[in-house]
């Protein structure tokens, strides 16, 4: 098993960076950096700054602007862990204004944000053509359940005690569970290219299987 390594939060955003500089695709590359919200460490910014400075288009897609209609989310009441697990998240949009479209044979028109969740009506956004050498970054929870596809993707991991300390109160009931439960059913410590550890946020380590040993 490969032995984390510490890193300063702006060398893990370049590593990122150039992980996803060295993939030579045909279309534009798909990122998924998967995470807590209030986990800490938000690696979205920094990495698209790297990115841009190496003149790389870079679209940044949250998944907080594409959760579902709030009559679909909360069905099962807002503070239900399997509700939040399974509900909140317009998977099958992501899929298809974003995934499809950056993938092999897609159109490169995709749409960044779809919902405006705090008015609860659709967000207006404009469609944004991509070159083929453009990156999607899609930042957000659950994503690597099985059910979207991406050629890089960064998992941010906290041990539960750490999300326990971190998660906003009001919110506990709802997501300690349900963020359990991403771990024992999707596994995505295991599976993700690139695992930054941030129990403390300031001094992540990280384990990278998405290319050659860091010097």
């Amino acid at each position: 098993m490969t032995a984390p390594r510490p890193l300063t939060v702006d060398r893990v955003a370049e590593l990122v960076a150039g992980r996803i500089a060295s993939l030579e695709l045909a279309h534009p590359v798909r990122v998924a950096l998967d995470g807590p919200p209030w986990s800490g460490l938000d690696l979205a910014p920094p990495v698209v700054a790297a990115l841009t400075a190496w003149s790389r288009t870079a679209v940044l897609v949250r998944v907080a602007d594409y959760l579902r209609p709030a009559s679909l989310r909360l069905e099962r009441g807002r503070d239900d862990p399997d509700g939040f697990y399974e509900e909140w998240i317009d998977v099958a949009g992501l899929r298809r204004e974003v995934l499809e479209p950056a993938g092999p044979h897609g159109s490169r028109r995709v749409l960044p944000s779809r919902w405006d969740a705090s008015r609860d009506r659709a967000s207006r956004a404009d469609y944004r053509a991509l070159p083929a050498d453009a990156v999607v970054i899609v930042d957000g929870w659950f994503l690597l359940t099985g059910e979207l596809s991406f050629d890089l993707s960064v998992h941010v991991e906290l041990s539960a005690a750490a999300r326990s300390r971190r998660v906003p109160a009001d919110d506990a009931v709802r997501e300690l569970p349900a963020y359990n439960r991403y771990d024992d059913e999707a596994r995505p410590a295991e599976h993700a290219d690139i695992v930054v550890r941030a129990d403390d946020p300031r001094r992540p380590a990280v384990i990278d299987r998405s290319g050659p040993p860091l010097g």
